[in-house]
């Protein structure tokens, strides 16, 4: 299923966010109040558009559910909200759809909401990860070199981790019940340009000051306290990985070799719409490399990567030599043309979302049935392309593979391509919603909300989960403290029990 975020979408909106801070010296801007009028009127054009036109709304709520939960946000629009408590609510309602693909986008909103909402100088000076529902630091930023890597951050400002992660948890996104995947969103890891985490923090606890009250424990020694200096966006910028900030049109993805029969395919993100770097030739180019210098073993490394075009599609039609269904999944849309008048706040990339035409079918049931041009009686193709590599095939996953990521590790491992290690992967086997986007502008208070257009659904049963790792491996503080990458390492052991 081709998955489309304008997250990834659009590079040089982001290019032109870092500038737009890299201007703005004075900090976060006042507070702006939202009338209550205005507000309940942009509840009424969202819930027109999610009622009409988004195709997984009653997949994990029912009907009494979602009309619940619009009530409520209705209520809490009953009185004047800042921006932020606005941007908050409507983060909460939307978290409840229980759509990964479904949330007011960081990336979409206007200068004045990225300016006021997510600028400050209130961001925890270190990448962390959460494992086992403790924050542990990765990479220190902060001037106390006591705060290692393996480092517990045990509180923030008197509010023990634990909780902080609980209160985050209810504006997550993720598909169905796919909790991992909540939780791998919520964590920092300098991989994107505007960190979930970032921002909600300082909408759930509000700051006085730029400096942040830790009790942290170190590695070894006992609890102790200390405060460090939060960072500014630019600085949190300027800590990401390079491959993630490095120009959208350079390089995005690395082959190194471990040994003379062993390389790892280091792929981060797929999200090269407006990238002009060929990456087509270059798993091409690194096939053909792969096929000539004899390689036994390829490990592809999607950890970090989410998602974006179907760039594993490409790669798996060098492993096989006969053509492979991606899945038996029905694609359905809520509508065949979109009303008229919801079109003006309907933003998107292509204006033939307004307007299905023939492609789409009338179920008589609320649903359409989306045709496409590789359509088939058992889902959709991918033919041999190439000479086949022939070798061993280990892909690492993990919770952030939620969408276009989800859907290769689906297709690997049911069709026995290679071997999946890690841990359970994001996205749902129940479905997603993604494919198409209209990215819906609310007038009044300019918040944009992403509204998914194509359901894809299975056929049968499925359980609502991720995929499940061939090799299960849950990395510890120990390894990250020794430095150690844990599921790299069982890749290598399986290759030594091989030989």
């Amino acid at each position: 299923m081709r998955t489309f975020t304008r997250q990834r979408l659009n590079a040089l909106a982001v290019l032109f966010l870092a500038v737009s801070y890299s201007v703005a010296q004075t900090g976060p801007e006042p507070p702006k109040m939202l009338t209550s009028a205005d507000l309940l009127s942009d509840v009424g054009i969202l819930e027109r558009a999610y009622k009409e036109l988004h195709p997984g709304l009653y997949r994990y709520n029912t009907r009494e559910q979602i009309d619940a939960n619009f009530a409520l946000l209705k209520g809490e629009f009953s009185r004047d909200q800042t921006l932020g408590e606005a941007y908050l609510a409507f983060s909460l309602f939307t978290a409840k759809l229980k759509c990964g693909h479904s949330y007011p986008n960081f990336f979409n909103q206007t200068k004045e909401t990225k300016n006021a909402l997510f600028l400050g100088q209130n961001k925890l000076p270190f990448h962390f990860r959460w494992l086992d529902g403790k924050m542990i630091v990765v990479r220190n930023f902060s001037s106390d070199k006591r705060i290692t890597a393996g480092t517990e951050i045990v509180s923030i400002n008197g509010t023990p981790a634990k909780e902080v992660l609980a209160k985050l948890m209810t504006i997550a996104r993720a598909d169905g019940s796919n909790d991992a995947k909540r939780v791998s969103y919520l964590e920092v890891l300098g991989n994107d340009r505007i960190e979930a985490f970032d921002v909600y923090l300082p909408l759930f606890y509000p700051q006085t000051n730029s400096k942040f009250a830790l009790k942290i424990k170190p590695v070894g020694p006992k609890t102790m306290e200390t405060t460090v200096d939060g960072l500014t966006y630019e600085q949190r910028l300027s800590s990401m990985n390079p491959a993630n900030k490095a120009d959208e049109n350079a390089q995005a993805f690395d082959l190194r070799y471990l040994d003379d029969k062993t390389a790892v395919l280091s792929m981060p993100g797929w999200a090269l719409y407006d990238s002009k770097w060929n990456w087509r030739k270059f798993i091409e180019d690194t096939m053909d490399e792969l096929i000539a210098k004899n390689i036994a073993n390829l490990i592809v490394d999607i950890r970090p990567n989410e998602g974006g075009l179907d760039v594993g599609d490409v790669l798996i039609s060098r492993l096989i030599d006969r053509d492979i269904s991606l899945s038996q999944t029905k694609r359905f849309v809520r509508y065949q043309k979109a009303p008229a008048d919801l079109v003006p706040f309907l933003d998107t990339w292509d204006r033939s979302f307004d307007n299905w035409g023939t492609s789409a079918t009338d179920l008589k049931d609320g649903f359409y049935t989306l045709k496409r041009y590789d359509d088939n009686a058992n889902g959709s193709l991918i033919k041999p392309n190439g000479k086949r590599f022939a070798g061993r095939v280990f892909v690492l996953v993990g919770a952030t593979n939620s969408s276009a990521t989800f859907q290769f590790a689906r297709t690997i491992k049911h069709n026995k391509l290679g071997t999946l290690v890690g841990q359970p992967t994001g996205g749902n086997q129940r479905g997603i919603n993604g494919g198409a986007f209209y990215f819906l502008r609310l007038p009044k208070t300019k918040i944009e909300i992403d509204l998914p257009l194509i359901g894809q659904f299975p056929v049968g049963n499925a359980p609502d989960a991720g995929i499940e790792p061939d090799v299960y491996v849950k990395p510890t503080a120990a390894d990250i403290a020794a430095g150690r990458d844990p599921e790299l390492e069982a890749v290598k052991e399986l290759i030594k029990k091989r030989k």
